[in-house]
């Protein structure tokens, strides 16, 4: 995982052994692990554990070029991995990026607020040498087009504000125009970035819907203090989904986002075949 560091990696591989120590699993095992930040450490969390292959099989085999599947088919009829003449983990020299696909366009008025509900269609993966141009790749494979310029729409809850201050920094000097609701252009304002201050819903016209129909929004960031259709943070959601605005939700997509732009602006995307990867 690109954002943890070496000794947490190393403590769910140790995990991810004793599990399937203990439960006798040959073959193909899927586990969901959390890890949260507390009192200065990473706390790590087992979610469940299923003694079975799952969607994640194709996303490792494709990213790292390794035929997980077959060697597990070949384990579970009795090879064993040095048999196979499997030594270690493949740790490939690139960054792949899975993106999930969401059908939020085929309906109209929905919150694109994500839950524990699965509510993805499908997934993609973007590689490169780089995780902010994997990102980028996989944002354009999910039909998500990073902008190069315009004005982008902030909104962020009080604990955020001080990620989007320096957000707000980059993209200014990215050249964009910034836009935001007032207590977030209030807290972008205090580190000398000029910005739009944009209407609630309620403040009346022109708020940020017009400008979305109008199309002067290129990309709005918001992540949610409120969910559900009829707030008006799920209005501007379900607006952006409805006139093609990319909108994200998570402050870790928005820093991710950034870094992704900034990178365009160096080098454009290639293509590279998987089979040259592996």
């Amino acid at each position: 995982p690109y954002s943890l560091p070496g000794p947490v990696i190393e403590e769910i591989r140790k995990a991810t052994v004793s599990l399937a120590m203990e439960l006798q699993v040959c073959g193909l095992m899927n586990i969901q692990f959390a890890v949260k930040r507390e009192d200065g450490e990473h706390k790590i969390y087992v979610l469940e554990v299923n003694p079975r292959a799952s969607r994640t099989v194709p996303f490792v085999a494709k990213a790292t070029g390794f035929p997980v599947a077959k060697i597990a088919t070949q384990v579970m009829t009795g090879k064993t991995l040095d048999e196979l003449g499997i030594e270690a983990a493949p740790i490939p020299g690139h960054v792949s990026v899975k993106e999930s696909v969401f059908p939020f366009r085929k309906f109209a008025g929905v919150d694109i607020i994500l839950g524990p509900e699965m509510r993805s269609t499908g997934e993609v993966m973007g590689s490169s040498e780089r995780f902010s141009i994997a990102f980028a790749k996989s944002q354009l494979g999910a039909g998500i087009i990073l902008p190069k310029e315009g004005n982008i729409f902030l909104s962020v809850t009080q604990r955020h504000k001080e990620i989007i201050k320096d957000l707000a920094k980059r993209l200014y000097a990215l050249g964009f125009t910034l836009m935001a609701t007032e207590g977030t252009a209030a807290s972008i304002e205090e580190v000398g970035i000029p910005v739009q201050r944009v209407k609630k819903i309620a403040e009346g016209h022109p708020n940020l819907i017009d400008h979305l129909i109008d199309g002067e929004v290129t990309l709005a960031m918001n992540t949610p203090n409120g969910k559900g259709a009829r707030t008006d943070e799920g209005k501007i959601r379900a607006a952006a989904v409805q006139y093609g605005v990319p909108c994200i939700t998570t402050i870790q997509a928005a820093e991710a986002a950034v870094k992704a732009m900034e990178a365009l602006r160096e080098e454009e995307m290639s293509v590279v075949a998987l089979q040259d990867r592996a």
